[in-house]
């Protein structure tokens, strides 16, 4: 069984378990810096997890911001990426933030910019560093999301 949980910071099980996903992409096979990857924004940002059975494979959080909603920290277990895990959560993610009306953004890795390409979002600007990873701005322009997806 497939499911996407939402949860705040405070579901310490939870947090754990997201936790322990981005820490094995981010920090071991990209090597980002920990004390960059968990940051001041947990508290406040609002977390979701993918797990198949009982097994955690992907996680996602977005937060509030002065320009919009932030989506952030996407990440899938190597193991299971290509097989549109990923795309789950962005589309759960994305049917939570949509009806706020504000501008939809993040910060997308140069080897993410097709997956966000296809559901919507576009670059704008220059290549950045965030983390000493290259990355684009990219906003999103909406798109038709499929109920039977999400």
């Amino acid at each position: 069984m497939l499911e996407v949980k939402r949860f705040t910071f405070s579901d310490k099980d939870l947090s754990e378990k997201a936790f322990a996903i981005r820490r094995k992409v981010f920090v071991e096979e990209e090597g980002v810096d920990p004390n960059l990857e968990y940051d001041s924004n947990e508290e406040t940002a609002h977390h979701y997890l993918l797990i198949i059975g009982e097994k955690p494979i992907a996680t996602a959080r977005w937060r509030e911001t002065e320009k919009g909603i932030k989506l952030e920290r996407f990440a899938v277990l190597p193991e299971f990426r290509n097989r549109g895990f990923g795309e789950i959560v962005l589309k759960v993610v994305l049917k939570d933030v949509i009806p706020t009306g504000r501008l939809i953004y993040l910060h997308a890795q140069l080897r993410a910019v097709p997956f966000y390409e296809r559901d919507g979002f576009v670059k704008e600007g220059p290549v950045f560093n965030e983390a000493n990873i290259g990355h684009y701005y990219m906003k999103y322009l909406g798109r038709e999301l499929e109920d039977s997806i999400v």
